[in-house]
């Protein structure tokens, strides 16, 4: 597995191991002393994958203290546009984001810090994002900044939201428990 440290805090693209042969594909999706080598959190406590059609727009989400959570996402099916956005006052890239490309032909993941918002745009006809969380869901917890209100210019003209997520305030609006 190869961990390559991104511009915002704490954010890691990886490059998972990948063995092919003639019956199909092998993918390592962690290891546990990889996690801890690059001193990341790893202790996960919950899986759940999340099926898209294209130009649906999940994002952008996270979990309050003291409840919120690292986490680690990649594509199983499909290809997706993921986006970050920092929302740690005192990180010294508060309030940037970045864009990631996940697939299942690459197989790349991302590894999020606690205090970074998570999104996604389905950019295949069908896209399915898994993710490891080191917390529980709770639903009181679990809430996100409106998806076209951080200055990210999203690649669907019509695209595809919930209204739980059209409901989410906006940036300039959020004030950060991070």
């Amino acid at each position: 597995m190869e961990f390559i440290k991104q511009h915002i805090n704490g954010l890691y693209l990886i490059k998972p191991f990948q063995a092919e042969d003639e019956r199909g594909n092998f993918v390592k999706t962690f290891h546990a002393g990889e996690f801890a080598r690059h001193r990341l959190e790893y202790d996960f406590k919950e899986s759940f994958y999340s099926e898209s059609v294209k130009g649906a727009i999940r994002g952008m989400h996270f979990q309050r203290p003291p409840h919120d959570h690292a986490k680690l996402v990649f594509a199983t099916k499909g290809q997706v546009l993921d986006v970050v956005l920092d929302i740690r006052k005192k990180s010294s890239t508060y309030q940037q984001f970045r864009t990631y490309q996940l697939d299942d032909v690459q197989k790349a993941m991302l590894y999020l810090p606690r205090g970074l918002a998570h999104g996604f745009c389905a950019l295949s006809e069908e896209a399915t994002l898994f993710y490891f969380t080191t917390s529980v869901h709770n639903k009181d917890s679990d809430t996100g900044i409106r998806y076209d209100s951080f200055g990210f210019d999203w690649p669907v003209k019509h695209p595809i939201v919930s209204e739980r997520d059209l409901d989410f305030l906006n940036l300039e609006d959020f004030v950060t428990p991070f």
